[in-house]
Parts: structure tokens; sequence; C-alpha cells
């Protein structure tokens, strides 16, 4: 019984985090919810009470991974390269990036998610991400500290959010450089870590 509840809450997030990529949260109905994962509204309502709940529980299942893996590579990173900053935000930068070439677990859908996030204001999101994950910027914002002493508290909290802006935008392809046809997506994807790695220790070591 425990995984026939498994699986029908797992084709609920999954037709959900789908039908928000391309319709966005306010443009999604319960209804296309339950018909696209084939279930009924009473199932919904079971396993997430409410539409708001069905929005936060998209992200939990993406965000409690991604950030596990950000916050044990910058464990990885203090131990091994004290003060070094781009390891810092290779920790910071590469899981997201993966995640959003992760096609076949629908990582690119998320992304999409991801995106409608930023562009509708959803505060109800927005408490849920600060409340559940504000720890890891905090985590991320302690050690970047460290490899930059000299940065003002406000100046490197406008940096990062910079540099996780950046990161959103990589995430979600809008940028002009496609990739080229010679190179594969891991490939592309490597490159453009590297360039952003470089990029945000640039704009976090400027003089202010």
């Amino acid at each position: 019984m425990g995984t026939s509840h498994f699986n029908t809450k797992d084709r609920i997030l999954g037709a959900a985090e789908a039908l928000f990529a391309i319709h966005g949260f306010a443009g999604t109905s319960l209804r296309q919810v339950t018909s696209q994962a084939d279930v009924n509204i009473a199932a919904v309502n079971y396993h997430f009470g409410s539409k708001e709940n069905l929005v936060n529980e998209v992200f939990r299942r993406r965000m409690d991974d991604m950030s596990e893996r950000r916050l044990k590579l910058l464990a990885a990173a203090r131990q091994n390269h004290p003060g070094d900053l781009e390891a810092v935000l290779r920790a910071f930068i590469e899981p997201p990036l993966a995640l959003s070439l992760d096609r076949q677990h629908g990582g690119a859908a998320f992304v999409r998610v991801l995106a409608r996030a930023f562009a509708e204001k959803n505060d109800g999101l927005r408490k849920f991400l600060s409340d559940n994950y504000g720890h890891v910027l905090r985590e991320f914002a302690k050690a970047i500290a460290d490899c930059v002493p000299g940065l003002p508290k406000e100046d490197l909290y406008w940096r990062l959010d910079f540099v996780a802006g950046a990161l959103t935008y990589a995430m979600a392809d809008f940028g002009l450089i496609k990739r080229p046809a010679a190179a594969t997506e891991k490939q592309h994807c490597d490159k453009a870590a590297l360039q952003l790695v470089r990029f945000a220790a640039a704009g976090l070591r400027a003089d202010g």
C-alpha cells in the first residue's frame, strides 16, 4: 500500500510540475493536474491538502536533493580548499546546472517552473523557500565571507543575490550563447559552470 501511495503522490507531483512549467501556477487548475495524473481530486486533497501546498511540494521534491548536494560539496571545498572562493562557488553553481540537464527525471521542466517562480510574484512560495532553504544561502554567504574578508556584509548579500540570478538565467538556457552542434549538453554545461564561476568570483572580489 505504501508503494502505491508513493506512486500516486509522485504522479501528481510530476503532472503538476509539467503543467506549472507550461501554464504557470495561477494558470494551472487542480482539475488539469488530476486529469494529467489520472487521479481524482480526493487523491490531491489527501496527499497535499491545497494547491499552495502542492506548489510547495513540487519545489521540495527538487530542492531537498539539490540543497544536500550543494552543502556536501561546500563542506568538501572548505575542508580541501580552505579560503578558495572558486571552490565554494563551484559547490553553489554546479548542482543546479546539473539538474537543468536531467531531462530523464524532468529536471528541465523544473527549471522552467523555477523561472515561473521569479516571474510570478508568489509570496507564499517565497516564504516557503526562504523558511526551508534560506539556511543554504546563509552557509554559502559565510563561506564566501571567509574567502573575501574585506567585503562588507551588505555588499556580500547584494552580490550573492546577483550570482543567484545569473545562475537561474544560465539554468533556464535563456542566454545568447547556444550550445555548439559539436558539443554535448554536458560539455556545454561544464563550460557554463566554468564561465559563471569566473564571473562570480571576479564580481565578489571587485573593489567597492
